[in-house]
C-alpha cells in the first residue's frame, strides 16, 4: 500500500492536539504532535512517538524528561508555532512544573520522566511515568483529515 494511503486512514482518526515540551542545557524545546495516549494506571504511564528526523527525539534522550500539553480550542496558534506552521520568530510562553517547560493555559500539563523507550519503524515511542498533572476547564482543540476543528456540542446523549 502507498504511503498516502496509509496517511489518509489514519487521519480518519480524530485526535486532540498537544504540544510536547522538554529542556535542555537551560533551553525549552516543544513540538506538536497527535501521538499520544495512556498506557497503564498503576504505575501511571503515558506514550509519546516521535519520528526519527525531529530534532525533539535526542532532546528528550538527552533530557530524559518530557512534558505533555493539552491544547485547548483557542491554542491552534500555539499548535502552528510548535509545527513550524509560522514561519515569522516568535518566542513561545512557558510556565514550568517540577523544572519542566510546560504550555501556558494547556488544558492539561502532563509532566514525565522516561521510563523506557521502544523504536518501532520510523518512530521511538517514549513511554513517561507521570510526575505530576495540572488540569484547567475548557475544550479540546481537536485535528480531523489534516484540518484543525473544534467540539460543537459537548452534551452526552
Amino acid at each position: 500500500m502507498d504511503d498516502r494511503l496509509f496517511r489518509n486512514a489514519m487521519g480518519k482518526f480524530a485526535t486532540g492536539v498537544t504540544v510536547i515540551t522538554t529542556e535542555l542545557d537551560g533551553e525549552a524545546h516543544g513540538m506538536t504532535a497527535n501521538a499520544f495516549m495512556s498506557v497503564s494506571l498503576n504505575p501511571k504511564l503515558v506514550v509519546i512517538s516521535i519520528g526519527e528526523k525531529a530534532k525533539m527525539l535526542d532532546k528528550i534522550n538527552e533530557s530524559g524528561t518530557f512534558a505533555v500539553n493539552i491544547l485547548a480550542e483557542e491554542q491552534q496558534e500555539v499548535s502552528m508555532l510548535f509545527a513550524g506552521q509560522i514561519k515569522e520568530k516568535r518566542e513561545a510562553d512557558f510556565d514550568r512544573i517540577q523544572d519542566v517547560p510546560v504550555v501556558k493555559d494547556a488544558l492539561a500539563n502532563i509532566v514525565c520522566k522516561v521510563y523506557s523507550k521502544q523504536v518501532a519503524g520510523d518512530h521511538t515511542l517514549f513511554i513517561g511515568e507521570v510526575q505530576d498533572i495540572i488540569l484547567r476547564e475548557g475544550t479540546p482543540l481537536t485535528f480531523f483529515e489534516g484540518k484543525y476543528g473544534k467540539i460543537v456540542d459537548r452534551q452526552l446523549t
